[in-house]
């Protein structure tokens, strides 16, 4: 094994356990939250499933790319890849979707009585539980055509022509089927990368806008810490640009695969890198932004034992 292989194998590893471990412990406060009667916002639900999609990309890109680095080259099988490259197509379309969800209803939320959105804000939470199930059923539904393409590197004796992405490969197709094809998947996340801008920048002026509306009630006596809406809106604005300034990083590198042919193992380890990173940095932005969130998920490694733990929270 070269050293080269060994430290791509070591970058790929640290950050799967660094994500599969944030996320694991955020979905452990709210699991904690659930079965101990505690407030949870409406919100909330579609950060659980956010953290779901994380883990699953996590699990579907770092632990076959840390394997074949390290050396294992019949993993996975043909049927391994095709499952793998959809389940982390899928968890990949459903982080992009509950990012753009989350920002859409905390817009919703944090809108003034007066706006259009004024009715929204009584039933949006109602169709929360909708929203993030079609989310999960229409990504399932444009990348079921994924696997298709993809085959195991233990058959590249068999194909004329393909793309290697590692620990798997892909069959070449003629330009017009590859354009149509990479046009179908993209529409989706450039519709949410869409609104999710459109929602950062109505949320960044409705918090000018309040801000300057009570900026001359301000005074000594009153408590300078901002509200749990304006919290909220601050991580959402955080979360949202920590996964356009990583997703703008993993298209560039996807272009570069597209525009070559027989593209070096460079771009496409760059690529899965920056792919995983919005997943393994997400939960921390979270915790982060939330210091009760922080002590409850990390509190296990304290060894501190549960009744204290429930009284401190």
């Amino acid at each position: 094994m070269s050293p080269r292989n060994l430290a791509i194998g070591m970058v790929f590893l640290s950050q799967t356990v660094a994500g599969v471990f944030g996320n694991l412990s955020l979905l452990y406060h709210y699991l904690f939250l659930y079965c101990t009667g505690g407030r949870l916002r409406s919100t909330d639900l579609i950060i659980k499933h956010l953290l779901v999609a994380n883990s699953l990309v996590l699990f579907s890109n770092g632990v076959p790319r840390t394997m074949a680095a390290l050396g294992w080259k019949q993993f996975p099988s043909d049927v391994g890849c095709k499952l793998l490259f959809y389940l982390h197509r899928v968890g990949r379309g459903v982080c992009i979707g509950s990012t753009c969800l989350l920002s859409i209803f905390q817009v919703i939320t944090i809108s003034p009585r007066s706006s259009r959105w004024a009715e929204l804000k009584v039933k949006a939470p109602r169709y929360i539980g909708l929203s993030i199930s079609l989310c999960w059923l229409l990504f399932m539904l444009v990348n079921i055509i994924f696997p298709m393409h993809i085959t195991g590197n233990w058959r590249n004796d068999t194909i004329k022509a393909e793309k290697d992405y590692g620990y798997c490969s892909s069959k070449f197709h003629n330009k017009i089927t590859v354009s149509l094809y990479a046009a179908l998947l993209s529409f989706p996340d450039a519709l949410c990368l869409g609104l999710m801008l459109w929602a950062s920048g109505s949320m960044v002026s409705i918090l000018y806008r309040h801000k300057q509306q009570v900026q001359h009630i301000h005074r000594t006596s009153l408590s300078p810490r901002s509200s749990p809406e304006s919290r909220a809106t601050q991580t959402i604005l955080l979360l949202v640009s920590t996964f356009v300034t990583f997703y703008t990083l993993f298209s560039i590198c996807q272009f570069c695969i597209a525009v070559f042919d027989n593209p070096s193992l460079k771009p496409v380890n760059m690529a899965a890198l920056f792919s995983a990173c919005f997943p393994t940095v997400s939960p921390f932005v979270f915790m982060g932004r939330d210091s009760s969130v922080s002590r409850l998920c990390f509190a296990w490694v304290r060894n501190t034992k549960l009744p204290n733990l429930i009284r401190n929270t």
